[in-house]
Parts: structure tokens; C-alpha cells; sequence
């Protein structure tokens, strides 16, 4: 009886054991795979989904992510791209702290940051129709990887989504609070909104489909603590928009332009990259910032006219900020240790009133007037149509520029973007061929150019002819070898024979070879000058 006593003791106490064991070992992985960045404020707010954790004594409530994404779940049948602009399945898919590489150079996790000493920040996100996962993970992203003090509040701007819980939801999400727009204002005056209710002393903006990497926020509070006229920016990551892969981006880039204003990205120069190879954690001085991820002192932000309010929708405003920044007495600077994805897209998902040519053009041509001074003529010359785009009042802008005592745009050319060469006289205009014009394709160093739909807009399609070449910004039509039906390619100008070409009698001969500019079978090469052939025949018109 009492070997069966002690028997029946013996298997209960394993029992009991084994239940514990389980227990506990399936609280430490709950544990590891918490995500912190769902726990609710006390009281959960909104139509959000809630679930419990228990954590030793500590009862949390947590924000059901699978139920917010499932309301605007795709079908199986439904174009994953028609709505976004990016392919949401995959996004859906994902979840909200999912893993990504730490893309930053080595030497960058040997930075110390006296973290209790930097200024808190506001994060400032605008949205419109922002697909839920995408919005989601970039809340997340943003607590789940920043050290929680330095997080004064999330401020999500609705744009006048169709939907308004998309935001609102999330509200009942630790520190996310919601301002909804009740009608379409853009990013722009989204932003101001933003930031005219933010809190802390540093603001960060960034887009609503973005992931922060590891320790993203502290090397940029630093730099704006240690001078407040400092804007910086992360390197920007890229998230693949077909299945949302996470990739690194090079760091030796910076932010520039050509004449049409339009933004791209550009390599350093030879000696700054030399410099960034002994020590790659130095920040990067930048002409210009890409627009959508940045951060800057709040007061430094009022002070110097938060942004053109003026300006409609989306485009521009990074040029605007960029002029006004570094003429006003600040800097620009990328820095390198600092990491955040984003998804690139080919095309806007959202509608643009009066249509993307003409907000954009009305955005760029009220910074060009405000601050290019003399030099908006070669932003005219390379974009015509935008002297008849109508841009509003610049008085307030102009005003703000003279209180300020912001220095000429030939000093931002001097000192800031000196790479950026001024044209030199000459016809400006496009190369007609019947309804087909001259084009760079949108490309640069090497590339060939070619034919395309003539447009009228300027942009691939402007060129400046001299007495000895012809160019397009910083590039020159080049050949690079003397035999007949060597293709025309895009070189950075340097005025040596293999670019010198004459327009003369509705021809570009290049006199060094007795070649003419040919649009043979569609393509653009260099073959002996016959002036009966129609594909050599050139009308310059401005």
C-alpha cells in the first residue's frame, strides 16, 4: 500500500514539474517575441481589438494587429497593387516587428551616446489611404527600435483618408495620437499641422511606409542637440516594393539636382569618399535632403517658416526647405549611422487635383522665384511650361526671406553646390525630328540618349547649344571613337574633341571626324554628314 503511496507521489511531483517546465518555457518565448510596441494605453480607445498577456504580476493588454490589417484585406483575385502602388499582399503578410538587417557600417556600433542626456522628439507621420500594414509597421518600428524616453509622442496625420479608422485605431497604441484633416490639405500643410501640435523639442518627420532600423534615432538627436541648425537625415534604406525585401543603401551619397529641379541621388566626390573610408561614421554635408525623412529643432523649425504652406499636395517642398536651410544659415547633413527603409514606388497612389505636372511645376516654380534669384532663368529654359503654371503670392515667402537676412543663391552655388555647373551662353530649346525630340532617357554618365515624343516640357528634352558642344545639365554628347555609326552617348562635360559639335544649317556635326548627328533606324549615332537625309535634319525650338 505504501510503495503504492509513494509511487503515486512520485508521478504527480513529475507531472507538476512537467506542467511547470512547459509553463515556464512558454512564457520565456512569449517574452522573446513580445512585441512591446502593441501595448495599450490604460484604456484601450477606438473600435481596436485587444489581447491579454500576462507578464509575472503584470497584466498587459495588447493591440490585435491581425484584426486591424483584416479589415482591408485583399482578396485572393485583387490586383495587390491598385490600390498602394506597391504590393500589399506582401505587406499584409508581414508581420509589424519583423526582422530586418542591421545595415550600418561596423564601425557605427562602436558610437556612445549619453542616451539620458538627448532631447526628446515628436515623430510626425502624415498618411492618405496608407495601406494598414504599411502604417502599422512604421509605428512600430519606430517604438519597437528607439530607446522609449526619447519618444515624447507619435502624431499621426490623416489626410482625409477614405477610411478614418485607419488612424484612429491606432490611437489606443502607447503614445499615438491622431489629427484628422476634413479635407485634402497634402503633405505639406499636413506636416505644419503636425508639427504646430507637437510637444517636444525635436521634431522627426517621416513617411508612413518606412521600418527604423537599429538604433536610428540617437546619432541624429545628437547632431541637432549639438547645434540646433542642424537638419539631418538617415541613410535611406530600401524596402523592394513587389515582396517588401529589406536592402541597404549605399552611404556615399548625397542629395542634388539639375537645372529642371528635379531631385537625385548623386555619388561624393573621389576625395570624400577617400575621407569616409578612414572613417566612415562622419556625417555627410548634402545640398539637398530627399524631403520625406528628416530632423530639425521645433523652435529652429518656427524660426525659420516651417514650410511654404502655399505649395500643393506633394513635390518641391524638399527643394523649398533645402534653398532656405542653407541660405538662412543652417546646414543639411546626411548621417551615415542613422538607417530607415523606405518603399520606393514607380507612381503615386493618390490623385493629384489639377494633375502631378501641374502641382508639381507650381511647387517648384514658387521656390525657384523665392530663392534662385537671377538663376531661375536656367530652371525656365530647361522647364518652359512652368512660366504659364500659376503659383500664387510669394509676398509672405519673399518677406520671410529679408527678415531672415538669408544669404543669394549664387552663395548656396559657391559654397554648398558647387558641382552644380551654371550654363554658359547660348540657345537653349529642344531638338525637333518631326513629332520626335532628342532625349537623354533619363540617363547619365555612359548612357546612350534617343528619340521620344516630343512634350514641350523641358526636361530630358532641353539642350544648350555653344559654339563647340552641346549639353544637357552637366553632361555633353560625346562619341567615343572616330567610325561611322558610333552610337551618341551622355559624358560629363570636360570640352575635349570627342564633344565638340556645331549646329549649323539645321545639322550637329561633330567637325573633328566630319560625323553628323544621326537618328538612324531610331537610334542616335554619329555617320558622314548627307544633308538630303531627314534623320539628320535638327530644329532647334525654345
Amino acid at each position: 500500500m505504501w510503495r503504492k503511496l509513494k509511487y503515486l507521489v512520485l508521478i504527480s511531483f513529475v507531472w507538476i514539474g512537467g506542467v511547470c517546465y512547459f509553463v515556464l518555457r512558454r512564457w520565456e518565448n512569449d517574452k522573446d517575441t513580445e512585441n512591446h510596441a502593441l501595448r495599450l494605453k490604460d484604456t484601450p480607445s477606438g473600435s481596436a481589438l485587444v489581447k491579454q498577456f500576462t507578464d509575472a504580476q503584470v497584466s498587459w493588454k495588447y493591440f490585435d494587429e491581425k484584426a486591424y490589417i483584416s479589415k482591408s484585406q485583399l482578396s485572393a483575385s485583387a490586383d495587390a497593387y491598385e490600390r498602394n502602388k506597391f504590393n500589399q499582399q506582401a505587406s499584409d503578410a508581414l508581420p509589424s516587428n519583423r526582422a530586418i538587417p542591421d545595415t550600418r557600417n561596423p564601425q557605427c556600433a562602436s558610437q556612445q551616446f549619453n542616451e539620458q542626456d538627448l532631447p526628446p522628439t515628436s515623430v510626425i507621420i502624415t498618411f492618405h489611404n496608407e495601406a494598414r500594414s504599411a502604417l502599422l509597421r512604421t509605428v512600430v518600428s519606430v517604438l519597437n527600435r528607439s530607446p522609449a524616453h526619447l519618444i515624447e509622442e507619435i502624431i499621426l496625420v490623416d489626410d482625409f483618408s477614405d477610411d478614418p479608422s485607419d488612424g484612429q485605431e491606432l490611437t489606443s497604441i502607447q503614445k499615438v495620437r491622431v489629427i484628422r484633416n476634413n479635407r485634402r490639405e497634402g503633405l505639406v500643410r499636413s506636416r505644419v499641422k503636425g508639427a504646430e501640435a507637437a510637444v517636444a523639442p525635436v521634431l522627426t518627420f517621416l513617411d508612413s511606409h518606412c521600418e527604423c532600423n537599429v538604433n536610428w534615432l540617437q546619432p541624429l538627436l545628437q547632431r541637432v542637440k549639438e547645434d540646433r541648425r542642424r537638419v539631418v537625415c538617415p541613410v535611406i534604406d530600401v524596402i523592394n516594393m513587389d515582396h517588401f525585401k529589406y536592402y541597404g543603401a549605399s552611404a556615399d551619397l548625397r542629395g542634388g539636382f539639375d537645372w529642371n529641379l528635379v531631385f537625385k541621388w548623386e555619388f561624393l566626390s573621389n576625395d570624400d569618399r577617400q575621407q569616409r573610408a578612414i572613417n566612415p561614421t562622419l556625417p555627410i554635408r548634402t545640398p539637398m535632403i530627399a524631403g520625406g525623412l528628416f530632423v530639425m529643432n521645433r523652435e529652429y523649425f518656427n524660426q525659420l517658416g516651417k514650410y511654404d504652406t502655399m505649395m500643393d499636395i506633394w513635390g518641391g517642398e524638399n527643394l523649398e526647405i533645402s534653398f532656405r536651410v542653407w541660405q538662412c544659415g543652417g546646414q543639411l547633413e546626411i548621417i551615415p549611422c542613422s538607417r530607415v527603409g523606405h518603399v520606393f514606388r514607380k507612381q503615386h497612389p493618390y490623385s493629384f487635383p489639377g494633375g502631378s505636372g501641374n502641382v508639381f511645376a507650381r511647387n517648384t516654380r514658387r521656390a525657384a522665384e523665392v530663392w534662385m534669384d537671377e538663376y531661375k532663368k536656367y530652371y525656365y529654359a530647361t522647364v518652359p511650361v512652368a512660366r504659364n503654371v500659376p503659383m500664387g503670392s510669394i509676398r509672405e515667402r519673399m518677406e520671410l526671406r529679408k527678415r531672415l537676412k538669408c544669404k543669394p543663391f549664387k552663395w548656396y552655388l559657391d559654397h554648398v553646390y558647387p558641382e552644380l555647373k551654371v550654363p554658359s551662353g547660348g540657345q537653349t530649346g529642344a531638338f525637333r525630328q518631326g513629332r520626335q525630340c532628342l532625349d537623354t532617357l533619363g540617363g547619365g554618365e555612359g548612357s546612350h540618349v534617343g528619340l521620344f515624343a516630343c512634350h514641350g516640357a523641358g526636361g530630358n528634352q532641353e539642350w544648350t547649344v555653344n559654339n563647340d558642344h552641346v549639353a544637357h545639365g552637366r553632361y555633353c554628347l560625346s562619341i567615343d571613337n572616330s567610325s561611322a555609326g558610333s552610337p551618341v552617348l551622355l559624358r560629363s562635360c570636360r570640352g575635349d574633341e570627342s564633344q565638340k559639335w556645331v549646329w549649323s544649317n539645321q545639322q550637329i556635326k561633330h567637325p573633328h571626324h566630319n560625323l553628323c548627328l544621326d537618328s538612324d533606324k531610331g537610334d542616335i549615332v554619329a555617320l558622314p554628314c548627307q544633308k538630303e537625309h531627314s534623320s539628320q535634319q535638327w530644329q532647334l525650338v525654345s
